[in-house]
């Protein structure tokens, strides 16, 4: 077993309706679902912030939704409420198949720091173990999609080239907040020129049986 699927934050906060809603993030679960049945090793994420998170705006008196703030040592965008723990909007997407789903990983999981990455949190200073789960399971290659582009995607993707994994990127099964017009193209530009493979879903699975 040498490639994994990585589904990243397809959660009901981030759906239509939810909110922090990343635009159409709902139509690419189908494709999703489909492409987990091609996998031997299904790896999901989650945000699982406790009440009072670093990240909400709501934690910053006299902030609002979109500033930018330093804490932590750490440039931090503050978004609404989103995914507290043990919450419904915290649950995944009611339509996302979690049968074929075999790992899960938590992040955001510090009230004090935020963590894009579902490898490490934004400082670097803890990890998730995820990294070290795939690396048990022998994998080499990590097929990604999921929320946002622009950033839990864009962090994720280059911390497992950091680790030594190969990347692959499907750009279809891939929704952006997009809050500046172009930090999805700039997300895209930035994984890229790290060493991350942009393809489209369709093409993953005659990739999976050459590698």
């Amino acid at each position: 077993m040498k490639s994994a699927l990585l589904i990243i934050d397809m959660q009901r906060d981030f759906m239509p309706g939810g909110p922090l809603s990343v635009p159409n993030g709902d139509l690419i679960i189908p494709k999703i679902n489909g492409l987990m049945k091609a996998f031997p090793l299904v790896v999901a994420t989650k945000d699982f912030h406790p009440k009072g998170h670093i990240s909400f705006a709501s934690s910053h008196p006299g902030k609002k939704i979109g500033e930018l703030l330093q804490v932590s040592g750490c440039m931090q965008m503050l978004w609404p409420e989103h995914c507290v723990q043990e919450s419904r909007g915290s649950d995944f997407a009611e339509q996302l198949d979690t049968a074929h789903i075999h790992h899960v990983v938590t992040k955001g999981t510090s009230v004090d720091i935020d963590s894009y990455s579902t490898f490490f949190d934004n400082a670097h200073n803890s990890s998730t173990g995820l990294g070290e789960y795939l690396k048990s399971k022998g994998i080499t290659n990590l097929f990604v999609c999921g929320l946002a582009t622009d950033y839990c995607v864009l962090f994720s993707v280059l911390d497992a080239l950091s680790l030594g994994f190969s990347v692959f990127v499907m750009q279809d099964v891939c929704r952006a907040v997009d809050l500046q017009i172009g930090d999805e193209k700039k997300a895209y530009d930035a994984m890229q020129q790290k060493g991350a493979r942009l393809i489209q879903s369709q093409d993953a699975i005659s990739l999976l049986q050459g590698l």
